[in-house]
C-alpha cells in the first residue's frame, strides 16, 4: 500500500521547514510514501526551501498550482497522486511523529472514508494578540462544539476533521474538492462523503499543533470567508451540516435588528440589552477562565466578538450574493 501526502502552499516561507521537518519525522516507511507539495506560485522563499528538500529526498516533490487557491492545489495532487490512501496537510501546522500511521491504521479499522484528529491551536507569535486568537479557536464560547477545535476523549464520528486521510476510492466515487470554494472546501467535501453514505470519524489520540494568525484582522477576513461560501456550501450539499453555524448571523441580526426595534417600543430595548449583557458575561466568563492578564482578556473578548460578528456578517453577505447569482469566487479578495 502507498500513501499520498498532499499539501498546498503559498508563501509559506515561516512554516514549511517545520512543517516538513515533522512529516520527515513520521514513523511511516518512507519507501512507502510520497510528499506533494502544491505550491500557488509563491512569492517568498518558499519555493526555494521546498527544493531543498526535494533535493534531498527524493519521495518529496514540488507542483504548480497557477490558480493559487487551495481546492486547485488540492485537486491537482489528487490527480497526480499513487497512493492508495491519500492524506490532505496544511502548512501551518506540525503533526506529531505517529501521524500518518496512525490514521491510515485507524481508517482500516474503523471502515472509514475519512479519519483525522484533534487541532490544537498556538499562538503564531509569543505576543498577547496572539495567545487570544490562539485561545478563540480552541474555546467552546468561540467555536462551539466543534470537537476537532475544542477536544474530545473518545473516538467518533462527526461532521468534518482536519487535514484528514482518505481512502483514494473516496475521490474516484463522489468526486474531487470543488474549485469554487475557496473557503469551506474541506467542509462540503466532507458532507458530500457523508450524504453518499460514508464516515467520518475523529481520533483524539492524534493531536495536530496549528499556528494560528498572528492578527486580528486576518481572523477577521479568514472568519469573513468561512462565512461568506457557508451559504454555497449548504445550497451544493441540499441542506446544512451542522446547526452551530447559524448562531453568528443570527447573532449579527439581533445586533442590527433589536437596535432598530429598540426605537419602535422600549421593551425591544429591554430586551436587546438583556442579550448584549448575556453575550458580554458569557465572554467575560470565558476570557477571565483563560487568562489573568486583564490585557489578554480584553484582546480575547475581542478576539470573540471579532470571530462571530465577522463570521456572521460573511454568512448574512453570502446569502444575498447568492440570491443574486453573484460569483463569490470571483468577489472574494484572496
Amino acid at each position: 500500500m502507498k500513501l499520498s501526502v498532499i499539501c498546498p502552499i503559498y508563501n509559506e516561507e515561516k512554516h514549511i521547514a517545520s512543517c516538513l521537518e515533522s512529516i520527515l519525522q513520521q514513523d511511516f516507511p518512507k519507501e512507502e510514501m510520497e510528499v506533494l507539495l502544491v505550491d500557488g506560485m509563491s512569492t517568498d522563499r518558499t519555493r526555494e526551501i521546498v527544493q531543498q528538500y526535494t533535493e534531498q529526498y527524493p519521495f518529496i516533490f514540488l507542483l504548480d498550482n497557477p490558480k493559487r487557491i487551495v481546492p486547485t492545489g488540492l485537486n491537482i495532487g489528487i490527480r497526480v497522486a499513487q497512493g492508495d490512501v491519500i492524506i490532505r496537510l496544511d502548512a501551518h501546522a506540525i503533526y506529531p511523529d505517529n501521524y500518518f500511521s496512525v490514521l491510515v491504521d485507524k481508517l482500516f479499522a474503523l471502515n472509514a472514508d475519512n479519519v483525522g484528529g484533534l487541532c490544537r491551536t498556538l499562538p503564531a507569535k509569543e505576543t498577547p494578540v496572539c495567545e487570544a486568537i490562539a485561545a478563540a479557536l480552541s474555546s467552546p464560547f468561540g467555536m462551539g462544539d466543534s470537537h476537532f477545535r475544542i477536544g474530545t476523549n473518545k473516538e467518533m464520528q462527526v461532521d468534518t476533521v482536519p487535514f484528514g486521510c482518505f481512502r483514494r476510492e473516496v475521490f474516484d466515487k463522489i468526486g474531487y474538492f470543488d474549485e469554487e470554494l475557496i473557503r469551506n472546501q474541506d467542509d462540503e467535501f466532507n458532507g458530500r462523503i457523508i450524504k453518499y453514505g460514508g464516515h467520518i470519524y475523529l481520533i483524539p489520540s492524534i493531536v495536530i499543533n496549528y499556528y494560528g494568525r498572528d492578527s486580528i484582522g486576518k481572523v477577521a477576513k479568514m472568519f469573513y470567508q468561512y462565512g461568506l461560501f457557508k451559504p454555497l456550501v449548504n445550497k451544493k450539499l441540499g441542506n446544512p451540516a451542522t446547526v452551530r453555524q447559524f448562531f453568528p448571523p443570527l447573532f449579527v441580526v439581533g445586533l442590527i435588528g433589536g437596535l432598530l426595534l429598540g426605537f419602535v417600543h422600549p421593551i425591544f430595548c429591554i430586551l436587546y440589552m438583556v442579550v448584549l449583557a448575556l453575550y458580554l458575561f458569557l465572554a467575560i466568563y470565558f476570557s477571565v477562565k483563560q487568562f489573568k492578564n486583564i490585557k489578554k482578556v480584553l484582546l480575547l473578548i475581542a478576539t470573540f466578538v471579532t470571530i462571530h460578528v465577522s463570521y456572521g456578517w460573511g454568512y448574512l453577505c453570502g446569502c444575498v450574493k447568492l440570491l443574486l447569482k453573484r460569483n463569490l469566487t470571483a468577489e472574494s479578495n484572496h
